[in-house]
């Protein structure tokens, strides 16, 4: 009772400092007179659905904190705005790192758009690629002798309250996990096979530590079922979403009704917000190619090159209809810390999302699991 008290004020609180700077709040309609509440989310680092539990209080207490002081900041930037017109100089004392943000901000924007660039040619000329690595650019950008992008001990704070600097580092993915597509026809399936993560604090946002992203190369393929089963045949009887554990687990190397068709590159960013023993994760693709498997190697599974070509042209569709779902913002539930105490947290931990994939007229969930690799920070603030 004394928890729903405290979250009841602090939504009060929230409200009444955001009307100070949006406008009258709606109540009916849980919006402000002069901006739409997905300007507002923007404007304090949050997605849509984050600034949705907040204007509904149906968010956590520690998400509340954490919006209150966002907004807080808002509103004395806003007040050295206005009493001093040359801000220039009064801004950079707040915010004494800006310079340093910026250039980090810039060159991993510039990594960025270049794998965006040359991924999004490949897909769009649909020519098969070599088989380089993907990931070369983002782990040069990681791991140079020159450029770091992650915070340092020598930088947090004295109370050594800041939470991300403990999930730098190096995280991949721990289990493959499969997802049947439906397009026009039944048969092709989406198996995620590998995932290189680099993860950062968001030193930028000023959120005492709270936010960290990752930048991801993800290693994934698409396999054809000459049997054209649909999709309910791969999911748990009397569910709708929940795929089978028998067909997750499945090697489909060893299935002769299974047919590799192409691998999927893909390079994906992802924010994650500590809310004390919880992690939220949102985040979407920004770039992809499809690389296909060899026709001779095909054409040994498969009846004949007409088939071939019509399964490409399918594939092809698939690339820029169904996997276009996955360039939209994820969504998944939160994941349990690896230690509420982060000052614990090491090698070998995870972090378990369950996620929800609509394809066409079905959601499917499935579960993606993080495993820290290499840790930047060892060592405890002390």
């Amino acid at each position: 009772m004394e928890n729903h008290k405290n979250t009841d004020d602090l939504h009060h609180s929230f409200i009444a400092k955001l009307s100070k700077r949006y406008g009258t709040y709606d109540v009916a309609r849980n919006k402000f007179e002069s901006t739409s509440n997905s300007t507002i989310a923007r404007d304090l680092f949050y997605s849509d659905s984050q600034f949705s539990r907040l204007i509904n209080n149906t968010a956590s207490e520690g998400e509340f904190k954490r919006a209150v002081r966002n907004i807080d900041r808002l509103l004395e930037l806003d007040h050295i705005k206005k009493s001093n017109p040359n801000q220039t100089n009064t801004i950079s004392m707040v915010r004494p790192k800006r310079k340093v943000y910026f250039i980090v901000i810039l060159f991993l924007v510039s990594i960025i758009a270049w794998l965006s660039y040359s991924i999004y040619n490949s897909v769009e000329k649909t020519k098969v690629v070599t088989n380089s690595s993907r990931y070369d650019m983002l782990k040069w950008g990681f791991d140079n002798n020159y450029i770091q992008p992650y915070t340092k001990l020598k930088e947090l704070p004295a109370d050594c309250y800041y939470p991300c600097y403990k999930y730098q580092g190096n995280w991949t993915l721990k289990n493959e996990y499969k997802i049947p597509f439906y397009r026009e026809q039944n048969g092709f399936h989406y198996v995620a096979k590998e995932a290189i993560m680099y993860a950062r604090c968001m030193d930028e946002r000023d959120d005492l530590g709270e936010s960290f992203e990752g930048y991801e190369y993800q290693k994934h393929e698409i396999w054809y079922d000459k049997r054209e089963y649909p999709i309910d045949s791969f999911l748990t009887k009397g569910s709708n979403t929940k795929i089978r554990n028998s067909y997750n687990t499945s090697d489909l190397n060893k299935d002769e009704n299974f047919v590799k068709i192409a691998f999927v590159h893909t390079f994906f960013r992802t924010e994650f917000e500590i809310d004390s023993s919880l992690i939220q994760r949102t985040g979407k693709a920004l770039g992809r190619d499809i690389e296909f498997v060899d026709d001779k190697v095909l054409e040994k599974q498969l009846d004949n090159e007409r088939q071939i070509q019509t399964i490409k042209d399918e594939i092809k569709a698939i690339s820029l209809n169904r996997l276009e779902d996955y360039s939209k913002p994820i969504s998944c539930d939160p994941s349990l810390a690896p230690n509420v105490d982060f000052n614990l947290i090491t090698e070998g931990d995870e972090m378990s999302f369950n996620c929800h994939f609509n394809i066409g007229r079905f959601t499917v969930d499935y579960n993606k699991i993080y495993i820290f690799n290499d840790q930047y920070i060892q060592n405890d603030c002390r």
